[in-house]
């Protein structure tokens, strides 16, 4: 190889490096200034502790506050909305709920697209949903609330997170399948759902399990 072509290898492999040593330097800096989480339900539930334990580890490791900020209502649209607009730098993250999937089918016509519009970070965690009675219930076992429910048809309400939360989701899917007529009363968040359940106000609830726990 002569002294010319080795010369000229060697600056263009310099110029290929460069970019990723920019993008590197970048990725470092990040974050400048407090990052925003979203969460399209009410403080309390499931989504909201994950995101205020996931925010303060990550305060920790990178030096800046990672602030929780609930936006509630439309079974987590109104939320997945603010971020679908929000300037595409990093600063605006979205805690994703399973709403994110059934909204695009439960929705006629949504204001963003979610695949178009937001790009996935990290798988987080998975939780089941669970069906929660309060202890003044009659039905103590699964096949006694169905029974109950068949009995007493359009008399059980049932408490969801909102409409298109997984619980509602679960509810509906378990009335088909069993064939119950149980009435859904649809909260902002799991944690007003579960606060009216251990309170007696609605007899029962398909919580997540992290919610139904706390």
């Amino acid at each position: 190889m002569n002294h010319s072509r080795r010369k000229f290898l060697q600056l263009t492999s310099g110029l290929a490096v460069l970019p990723a040593l920019t993008n590197i330097a970048r990725a470092e800096a990040y974050p400048a200034r407090p990052v925003r989480i979203i969460v399209g339900f009410a403080a309390g539930g499931g989504t909201d502790i994950t995101a205020r334990l996931i925010g303060q580890r990550l305060n920790e490791r990178l030096g800046q506050p990672f602030i929780v900020e609930n936006r509630p209502g439309a079974g987590a649209n109104i939320g997945m909305d603010a971020v679908a607009k929000a300037a595409p730098d990093g600063y605006t993250l979205l805690l994703v709920s399973p709403g994110a999937a059934i909204n695009a089918s439960l929705y006629e016509k949504l204001n963003y697209n979610f695949i178009r519009d937001i790009a996935p970070i990290a798988g987080i965690h998975r939780t089941p949903n669970v069906l929660a009675v309060h202890p003044s219930f009659p039905a103590k076992t699964l096949a006694e609330f169905v029974a109950y429910a068949k009995a007493n048809p359009g008399k059980v309400n049932v408490a969801t997170s909102g409409i298109g939360a997984s619980d509602h989701m679960s509810g509906e899917l378990f009335r088909m399948m069993v064939g119950v007529d149980i009435v859904q009363v649809h909260y902002r968040g799991a944690a007003p759902a579960i606060t009216d359940l251990v309170a007696g106000q609605v007899p029962a609830s398909f919580a997540p399990m992290a919610p139904a726990h706390w």
